[in-house]
């Protein structure tokens, strides 16, 4: 795939500006959504200040080479709540958060030092492109279940009849997204260089608007349904003008975890390292398969250059910092990934651009209201086309895989049910998310029946 901006390349200021918005938007909801789930005392402004400075220390360690954006990681989910746990204070929760990622991080460091020592040949062989590329299919397509549940605006789904029932708030809901959908495609394939490399900003503020009018006439008229952008944000905000709303200092996780220091024994330390270290393991399977479709993307291996050992350094220890001020383990975000197939700009400037303007943001109230505000439905669109793009690069590594072969067909095969039929696994406060199962059930049934060759051709009497 021929991109536009090289990762090396370093576009004009203006346009830099416009391409780490637009990176900024496609990892926004996820990285936002994490700490609004868990509660708590974390906030969405923090946890953008953590993604941007781990996004820093990840660029860092891999001397700006590798063009992927960190943001707060869902799979850690089950370990912030287990921060929580047994209705302790805010202080010692928020100490966990910060004591876990510690833990996590090192999990990346352990493994980056073995690949110093050994290597990277090795992983070619666990995980050739028959595991790989359904993997990250996997990826794509396990979220794409998030996709459709926020473009219809949450409403349940009916095993009965296998559909959505449709009323006019989420019908206006699924208008607003496909045209948001729409805008990014005709941005995308028909729209001149600049349209081509933002479309995803043009996309989210024409969905915005068109979300935002049908919100006026509601208002005006006195009908919820027509009401799909929640202004509440804005109007909490600055239900009082001063500077001090303008500009707030975000609930850094550091503040209240130096407090509940003096509360943390032993038993707590167990407990959050139980809930920590084996989640930092399948995180890792993930790092792998993000990193191995970004190097598909951007033709260059990246696990060779700047090298899986920088690359796993720079999550490690970028979680450490991100966890710090905003309390979850970061990770390799797809979206970001997504975000660099689609517009073709690999730049590692517009990245390191759009993590230096995270910072900034989560210390600007107006900002923060206006990402916040924006409706799932319409960021909807924009993840049918992001996540979209991550299942189909994976598919595209199985193009020079021989299907041919019942080896690679099984292996393959049952990658992709595994995580189409989201199988995941839970062992007491231990989750292995449908990625990691399916990624261990490939690479078992590869190395299973990596001993039988394909059977070469009967020769008949004519030969």
């Amino acid at each position: 795939m021929k991109m536009i901006y090289n990762i090396e390349d370093k576009p004009k200021f203006g346009q830099l500006i416009v391409f780490a918005i637009q990176q900024l938007l496609a990892i926004m909801a996820a990285t936002i959504a994490v700490p609004n789930i868990v509660g708590n005392g974390m906030t969405p402004s923090a946890a953008l200040v953590g993604a941007g400075m781990g996004t820093i220390v990840y660029q860092l360690f891999t001397k700006f080479r590798s063009p992927v954006f960190l943001g707060s990681s869902f799979a850690f989910m089950g370990s912030l709540f287990s921060a929580f746990a047994g209705g302790v204070s805010m202080q010692l929760g928020f100490a966990g958060l910060i004591i876990g990622a510690v833990f996590a991080g090192l999990v990346y460091v352990v493994i980056a030092i073995i690949v110093k020592i050994a290597g990277v040949n090795w992983i070619d062989k666990l995980m050739p492109a028959v595991v790989i590329g359904p993997t990250v299919a996997i990826i794509g397509l396990s979220l794409s279940g998030n996709a459709i549940g926020d473009l219809v605006d949450g409403l349940a789904f009916d095993a009965g009849t296998l559909s959505y029932h449709m009323d006019l708030h989420t019908g206006l809901c699924i208008i607003c997204g496909l045209f948001t959908l729409l805008v990014v495609m005709l941005c995308s394939v028909y729209g001149k260089r600049m349209a081509k490399l933002v479309p995803f900003i043009i996309g989210i503020l024409a969905g915005y608007a068109l979300a935002a009018c049908f919100t006026v006439i509601g208002m005006n008229t006195g009908n919820t349904a027509l009401q799909i952008v929640d202004f509440s944000p804005f109007t909490n905000a600055f239900a009082t003008f001063s500077i001090s709303s303008i500009f707030t200092v975000p609930q850094f996780t550091f503040i209240e975890g130096f407090k509940g220091l003096s509360e943390v024994d032993g038993s707590y330390i167990a407990t959050i390292a139980v809930a920590y270290l084996p989640v930092a393991f399948v995180v890792f399977a993930e790092h792998l398969a993000d990193h191995k479709n970004l190097s598909s993307i951007v033709e260059k291996d990246l696990l060779k250059d700047p090298g899986l050992s920088r690359t796993l350094l720079g999550d490690g220890v970028g979680s450490m910092v991100g966890a710090f001020f905003g309390g979850c383990p970061n990770t390799t975000y797809g979206e970001s990934i997504g975000c660099v197939a689609i517009t073709k700009n690999a730049s590692v400037a517009s990245i390191s651009c759009a993590a230096i303007l995270s910072i900034a943001v989560g210390f600007i109230t107006p900002f923060v209201c206006f990402l916040e505000s924006i409706p799932k439905c319409v960021m909807a669109g924009v993840c049918i086309a992001l996540y979209g793009f991550i299942a189909v690069s994976g598919l595209k590594m199985l193009q020079k895989v021989n299907l041919d072969e019942n080896r690679n067909l099984f292996t393959a095969s049952i990658i992709l049910i595994a995580g189409v039929g989201s199988f995941a696994l839970s062992f007491g406060q231990i989750t292995l998310r449908t990625v990691a199962c399916a990624m261990i059930l490939g690479i078992l049934s590869n190395l299973i029946l990596k001993g039988k060759k394909k059977a070469a051709p009967e020769q008949t009497d004519a030969e």
